[in-house]
């Protein structure tokens, strides 16, 4: 971490003797540059490079670990619904998993590794005659062979594309053509999906695929066409220690990935990162969190990798020579496996990095714990709760070491003990989240960036500790606030506010095959125009406080930020996840709350309102619906929020959003869209 000197400023501004430039802020760099980082040591100009100085800097230590599904376990369990206005007991089966130990490749072995996949994937391509760049693409799961597959593939000098493992059919196959791979990678699982789509993407000649195929798919695949090489990954190995190569040096501004946006909005957009965009990425993290990240500390890596967040912090730890343990999303915790622990509990990580829809999780999964607890136990880690944050803020370190030893280092050993630090990014968390679990586990500090600024534009060094801002300037990019006027944010505000312009060596290339997108979201200057509204501390930090395309006019003509609104809402314990509905004939925004499966039963039977009803009566109950719209209203005047920010009215649903089930992007992200259209005659009916 790149010391604090004297409570200096998280950002310093270029040109300060000068006059202010007309209509936005003066340009500002992170504290600890003069100039901006452009990769984190000497030589390092590729990701290639990373992985290299990563061998001969950590050689023998451990690198990269995953673990294996040894079989799933099915229990069954009697469950109690409504049918026809009487509850009805009826059997139901949950499956869990039992999982391997970690199993461990150091960083020599990893290097070994891509060296072999990248021969045999050049063995295999031999044939392909195309000219100029020749995307691989990589759809699967985030795991170990993922990454080292990633690495192959700059070994080979040969470009990625990425796609997230939760694409429909539509989505890979765009992505697929869009780029016109010649060969990708996959999981076993994911070739039912392939099948829907390999007669439409002529150009794919090569697909790698890892685990086991049990569903009679590889056959599928190949009898669709002739004219496809399907093998299996160790095969792939196998060639390329049978026929090792050099590796191909790739130039620092060759493009090493199209990443797609989560496609929020529509279609997915290719932005293309350079290899100079990633190590520069890289240099930014390392310069301003080096402390923190040592051999000695551990990662757990489960986010999805197509996503630029797990992407760049990824490649960050494989540089700092971090070990890195693969887990999944459904074996997180010890919930969810049998004859086993869960991922978290099995690695002991000192590092987690997550997004909003995780911490809630996490959060609501403690306080679930405490309420099943008993009313003494309760009381206990309440009270113990606000003592805490009260010792914090007035600086009472006895008083936290108390509540520490008395309530909160039995919520750390659920989460293995060695936590020391988390972070979140893809999006704003609410502040009551983040400083319930920095009191109840460790320091979360937060971040922002997109993919077209490879993840990087601001990180809270924790030396600048705060709630609700995302840091300074990141070392590799610089910033600037642009007046936006119909909004009201000046650059002449008390607190300098506008849309965040930024610039940088981090800064991507382009959109892919776009350039009407390019000359869109670019100035002449080359800013890239992020659409996210900022506002500068007076700490020199950055807090994001709107997205341009996310505020909606309200019928007496104010603004209001709903993804701003969402994150408040959204940590009530009632909620599981929930879109806001807002419009200019309404005075105040509605919004449709996914329904806690476990904390709305529970905050019904306590309020008389039901007595193990199943959660889809619960949702349709309008005395319920009332307590729950009075509940989330009292969580956002809690937060301070105004009276035309709190809710008119609520829409309670008991479906499960997910990117399966089409209500977010793969990122976590809303698909507003159609969630809208899907409740629209609810949504008419309580917000016409």
């Amino acid at each position: 971490m790149a010391p604090r000197k004297n409570k200096e400023a998280a950002s310093w501004e270029v040109d300060a003797d000068k006059p202010k430039p007309e209509g936005e802020t003066r340009i500002r760099r992170a504290y600890c540059v003069k100039d901006l980082v452009t990769q984190p040591a000497p030589g390092i100009d590729t990701v290639h490079d990373v992985m290299l100085y990563a061998a001969k800097t950590h050689g023998s230590k451990k690198g990269f670990a995953s673990r294996d599904i040894e079989k799933i376990i099915s229990e069954e369990k009697e469950v109690t619904k409504m049918v026809g206005g009487k509850p009805t007991k009826q059997k139901k089966t949950w499956n869990y998993f039992k999982l391997s130990a970690f199993d461990w490749m150091s960083y020599d072995e990893a290097l070994q590794r891509v060296k072999e996949i990248g021969a045999g994937l050049r063995a295999l391509k031999a044939d392909d005659k195309r000219e100029g760049d020749k995307f691989f693409n990589i759809y699967g799961q985030t795991s170990r062979n993922w990454m080292l597959v990633a690495q192959a593939c700059a070994f080979n000098a040969v470009p990625i594309a990425t796609a997230y493992d939760s694409l429909g059919p539509d989505g890979l196959e765009h992505s697929l053509n869009e780029t016109e791979v010649y060969g990708m990678f996959t999981n076993a699982d994911l070739l039912g999906t392939l099948v829907k789509v390999i007669e439409q993407c002529k150009s794919v000649k090569l697909i790698v695929y890892d685990g086991k195929s049990e569903d009679g798919a590889v056959e599928k695949v190949k009898a669709i066409r002739d004219d496809i090489k399907l093998i299996h990954l160790d095969e792939v190995i196998k060639i390329g220690r049978e026929k090792p190569v050099e590796s191909i040096p790739a130039k620092a501004e060759d493009v090493y990935c199209c990443m797609y946006t989560s496609g929020s909005t529509g279609t997915p957009k290719g932005v293309l990162l350079t290899h100079r965009n990633v190590v520069s990425a890289i240099g930014s993290v390392w310069t301003l969190l080096y402390e923190y990240l040592t051999t000695k500390d551990t990662y757990l890596a489960f986010l999805p990798l197509a996503h630029i967040l797990e992407f760049v912090v990824e490649n960050s730890f494989i540089f700092a020579g971090l070990p890195i343990g693969y887990g999944r999303v459904k074996t997180l915790t010890d919930a969810s496996v049998r004859e086993c622990k869960g991922d978290i509990a099995e690695l002991r990580p000192s590092i987690l990095v997550g997004v909003p829809a995780v911490w809630e999780l996490i959060r609501k999964g403690i306080l679930s714990k405490v309420d099943t607890a008993g009313s003494l136990k309760k009381s206990i880690f309440n009270f113990a709760l606000g003592a805490k944050q009260t010792a914090n803020k007035y600086g009472l370190p006895l008083v936290g070491g108390l509540t520490d030893k008395i309530v909160f280092d039995g919520v750390r050993a659920q989460t293995g003990g060695r936590l020391k630090i988390m972070f979140n990014g893809g999006g704003a968390v609410s502040k009551s989240t983040q400083a319930f679990l920095c009191t109840a586990l460790v320091t979360m500090i937060q971040g922002y960036g997109l993919t077209e600024s490879t993840a990087m534009a601001c990180i809270l060094n924790p030396a600048f500790m705060q709630y609700g801002a995302v840091g300074g300037p990141v070392p590799a990019a610089e910033i600037k606030l642009v007046d936006s006027a119909e909004a009201g944010y000046f650059s002449t505000n008390e607190l300098p506010q506008g849309e965040i312009y930024v610039r940088g060596p981090a800064i991507f290339k382009g959109y892919y095959k776009r350039p009407d997108l390019d000359e869109e979201s670019f100035t002449k200057d080359g800013w890239f125009k992020t659409g996210d509204v900022g506002q500068w501390n007076k700490d020199g930090t950055l807090s994001i406080i709107d997205r341009l395309k996310n505020l909606v006019k309200l019928a007496g003509g104010e603004y209001i930020a709903i993804e701003h609104l969402e994150s408040i809402y959204k940590s009530c314990p009632l909620v599981a996840n929930g879109a806001i509905i807002a419009n200019g004939e309404h005075n105040n925004p509605a919004m449709v709350v996914v329904a806690h499966p476990t904390n709305l039963p529970a905050f019904a039977k306590k309020n008389g309102l039901g007595d193990g009803e199943d959660l889809e009566h619960l949702t349709k109950d309008e005395r319920v619906v009332d307590a729950a719209l009075k509940e989330l209203n009292a969580v956002g005047k809690k937060a301070g929020l105004k009276g035309l920010e709190l809710l008119e009215a609520i829409v309670l649903v008991d479906d499960e959003w997910t990117p399966e089930s089409g209500f977010l992007t793969a990122a976590q992200k809303l698909q507003r869209k159609l969630i809208s259209q899907h409740y629209e005659d609810r949504i008419k009916a309580v917000y016409p």
